[in-house]
């Protein structure tokens, strides 16, 4: 069995200063809200997070660049965040951009124990600057070292007793290859089961990779809301 935490304060207790993030999710969807917001009450600072993107300005991610918690962020896009714009433009944060694909795969062979892979992804860009890069059968590559992390912090519908985690739908996202990439992983979980009551075909990530979990509610807030205009 994994260890079940009854408070999100003490499964992020001892996140340092100067930690190294990958936080789940894409924009708002399939974050793991509960413990971005016990990161938030917490103080920590310095953090470097790896995330598609930083939420929003009063959500999510959007809690820590408030409070000047995070240091760096390595992300595909800067998304909805206004304040995000406004540190990077200000100096005040460091942000490496990478193609999204390019993101996915480096926390993906990250979680392997693949140091690094081939790209065309970027080439000729900014993207490849200071970076090797080769050609392989008339076709030019970057190298992209792979990423991995102190504390990955996972949000998933369902997990057994076990670690045995089930995504819903589109917050799948990120959290499976992140799950598997943190030295520590951190399951925020709408619903613990017995183990064993989870069809092994529908788990989407294997509990060996999962150290902590914890049982709560979410709000569930959309990023932006479109609705239909009538009369």
């Amino acid at each position: 069995m994994k260890s079940v935490y009854h408070s999100y304060n003490e499964a992020v207790k001892d996140i340092q200063d100067g930690a190294v993030l990958m936080v789940g999710g894409f924009g708002l969807c399939g974050i793991p809200e509960n413990l971005i917001l016990a990161l938030a009450e917490s103080g920590t600072k310095d953090l470097t997070v790896i995330s598609n993107n930083c939420g929003v300005d009063d959500w999510g991610l959007g809690l820590l660049l408030k409070n000047k918690q995070i240091k760096k962020m390595i992300s595909s896009y800067v998304g909805e965040n206004k304040e995000f714009e406004r540190q990077v433009l200000a100096g005040e944060l460091e942000v490496e951009l990478l193609p999204q694909g390019t993101l996915a795969e480096k926390i993906r062979a990250g979680g392997t124990g693949i140091p690094a892979f081939y790209t065309p992804a970027g080439f000729g860009t900014e993207v490849a600057e200071g970076k090797e890069t080769r050609n392989f059968n008339g076709k030019d590559y970057v190298l992209e070292e792979v990423l991995t992390a102190d504390f990955s912090l996972v949000r998933a519908i369902q997990a057994d007793k076990m670690g045995n985690l089930v995504y819903s739908k589109t917050a799948r996202n990120f959290n499976p290859m992140m799950a598997a990439a943190g030295k520590v992983t951190i399951a925020e979980t709408e619903e613990l089961v017995e183990t064993g009551q989870i069809n092994p075909d529908h788990i989407h990530t294997p509990g060996i990779y999962v150290q902590r979990l914890i049982v709560g509610e979410q709000q569930k807030k959309i990023e932006r809301r479109t609705v239909k205009k009538t009369g």
